[in-house]
C-alpha cells in the first residue's frame, strides 16, 4: 500500500493535518483557500533520490521537467540538489534563468518553438535544444549562425511505443504531434540535415513515451527501439549517438492502492537494457539522461479547500452527498481532463462519525467541475471544515486557469515549522489590470 501524502504529514494533538510542522488551519488562515502547500524537503529529497539513482546507473544528467510545476523557489530547490531543468516555453525558460539556473543546466523542449524563444535560449547558453520539426532545424541553425555559436541539439523521436497510460498523456505512438517518426524515415532525414549544418552539433536522441506509467515494459521497449535506431543510423549515415535522453513518465501514487515504480530499480534496469542492446550490436553505450517531473513534486504538494455547502442527493436506495468547495477545475483540471482519481481527507479535525459517500465538487458553472468523484468522508462534515487533497503538486497549479474569473490560488512552501510564499494569491485587481476597459 502506498503513502500518498508528503513524508512529513502528521496529525496534531487535536487532529488537524500538519505538513512539515505547519498546521494546515494556520496556513489557510494566513494565506486563504484554496491553497497549495509544498513540503520543501520532500521535493529536495526526491530530487536527490533521482540524482543518486541516475549516478549509480551511470547516467549523464537528470533534468527536472518544469512543466509539472515551476516557480523560482522550486527551480532553486531542485537545482541546489544537483538537477538541471527542462523547459518547454520562453516563460519557463525565463523563470529558470531568474532562479539562477545557468544555461548549461537547461534543456529546451517544445513542438513549436518561436524564433524568439530559440534566440533567447541560445543567448542564455542552453545546453541542449530538442528539435521537433524540419522547420525548427532551420530556425535553430539560423539563430545559432547569427549568434556565432555551434548549438548542441537532440532529435526527438516518435518510436511507436504505446505507453500504458491515458491517451492524452501518451506521447510516443505514431499519431501525435511530437517528434520525428522513425517508421516513416523522417527521423533519418532530420539527422541527415542536421549533420550538414555547421552551426548545429548533433549530440543525440530524445524519446518520451508518456506520463503516469507504472510498469517497466514501455521503458524497456523504448530503450530497445532507440538502440536499434542508433545502429541503423551508424550503418546508413556513419553517425554515432553520444547521448540518449529517455524522458520521464514515472507514475506516482494518487490512491493507496497505486504501486509506482522505485526509481533505483527503474534507472538501473533501463541502463542495463541500453548497455545490453548496445553490446549485442557492437555499439558504444551513449550517456543517458532522464526527465522526471511529477515524480519529483507530485506527492510533495497538497491542496487545502474550505467546504461551502453539503447537499445530500437521493439516488434510489443510495444517497450521494455533494460537497462543494471554494476551488475546483480552475485549480485542478485533471479530474475533468483525465478522469484522475485522488485521495481526500478531512484536514481541520478528526471525526468519529460514520462515513458517507460524497462527491467533492468545485464552484464553477460546469457539471463536470469535480475534484474527487467518489470518496467517503465523515457524515458530520459542515461548512467551514477544511479538506486536504493529496498528491496535487504536479499539473494542478501549472494547469490552473481563471475560469469564472477566479483568481489563482497561492502556493506556499513549508519546512521546519515555517511557511514561505512560493507564489502569491492572485487578486481581482490582478485580473482587472489585464482589461483596458476596466
Amino acid at each position: 500500500m502506498s503513502n500518498v501524502w508528503p513524508n512529513s504529514a502528521t496529525r496534531g494533538v487535536d487532529g488537524a493535518l500538519c505538513i512539515a510542522g505547519v498546521d494546515v488551519r494556520d496556513a489557510a488562515a494566513n494565506h486563504g483557500t484554496p491553497l497549495f502547500i509544498f513540503d520543501e524537503e520532500d521535493v529536495r529529497a526526491r530530487a536527490r533520490e533521482y540524482r543518486e539513482a541516475a549516478e549509480k546507473a551511470g547516467a549523464r544528467k537528470v533534468y527536472y521537467a518544469a512543466k509539472a510545476f515551476l516557480s523560482t523557489a522550486v527551480a532553486r530547490w531542485v537545482y541546489e540538489e544537483g538537477l538541471g531543468l527542462d523547459v518547454a516555453s520562453g516563460g519557463e525558460l525565463a523563470v529558470a534563468l531568474r532562479a539562477g539556473v545557468p544555461g548549461a543546466d537547461l534543456l529546451l523542449h517544445g513542438n513549436n518553438k518561436s524564433m524568439s524563444e530559440i534566440e533567447t535560449a541560445i543567448q542564455a547558453g542552453v545546453a541542449r535544444i530538442v528539435v521537433d520539426s524540419f522547420e525548427e532545424i532551420v530556425r535553430v541553425a539560423d539563430a545559432a549562425l547569427r549568434a556565432g555559436i555551434v548549438q548542441p541539439v537532440l532529435v526527438r523521436l516518435t518510436i511507436g511505443v504505446e505507453a500504458h497510460t491515458h491517451e492524452f498523456i501518451a506521447t510516443a505512438h505514431e499519431d501525435q504531434k511530437f517528434g520525428f517518426s522513425v517508421a516513416s524515415g523522417a527521423a533519418d532525414e532530420a539527422i541527415r540535415r542536421i549533420v550538414k549544418l555547421p552551426s548545429l552539433e548533433f549530440r543525440g536522441l530524445h524519446s518520451h513515451i508518456g506520463s503516469q506509467i507504472f510498469d517497466t515494459d514501455g521503458f524497456e521497449e523504448a530503450a530497445v527501439r532507440m538502440v536499434s535506431f542508433i545502429d541503423r543510423l551508424r550503418a546508413d549515415q556513419g553517425v554515432d549517438v553520444a547521448e540518449l535522453d529517455l524522458g520521464g513518465g514515472m507514475g506516482i501514487a494518487y490512491l493507496s492502492t497505486d504501486e509506482p515504480l522505485e526509481i533505483d530499480d527503474l534507472a538501473s534496469y533501463v541502463a542495463q537494457v541500453v548497455a545490453r542492446e548496445c553490446q549485442l550490436l557492437g555499439l558504444p553505450v551513449p550517456a543517458l539522461a532522464f526527465e522526471p517531473g511529477r515524480a519529483i513534486v507530485g506527492r510533495a504538494g497538497i491542496t487545502i479547500y474550505e467546504v461551502g455547502t453539503v447537499k445530500p442527493v437521493e439516488l434510489g436506495d443510495v444517497v450521494r452527498t455533494y460537497v462543494s468547495v471554494d476551488g475546483g477545475m480552475s485549480d485542478n483540471i485533471r479530474t475533468a481532463l483525465y478522469d484522475a482519481s485522488y485521495t481526500i481527507e478531512l484536514a481541520s479535525r478528526t471525526s468519529s462519525a460514520d462515513l458517507m459517500l460524497v462527491r467533492v465538487v468545485g464552484k464553477h458553472c460546469e457539471s463536470g467541475d469535480i475534484v474527487v468523484r467518489d470518496a467517503y468522508l465523515p457524515s458530520d462534515l459542515v461548512p467551514g471544515d477544511l479538506l486536504a487533497v493529496a498528491a496535487t503538486g504536479a499539473y494542478c497549479r501549472s494547469l490552473a486557469s481563471n475560469y469564472n474569473y477566479l483568481p489563482k490560488p497561492a502556493v506556499v512552501g513549508v519546512r521546519d515549522g515555517k511557511t514561505s510564499v512560493v507564489l502569491r494569491r492572485e487578486t481581482l485587481d490582478d485580473l482587472l489590470a489585464l482589461d483596458p476597459g476596466a
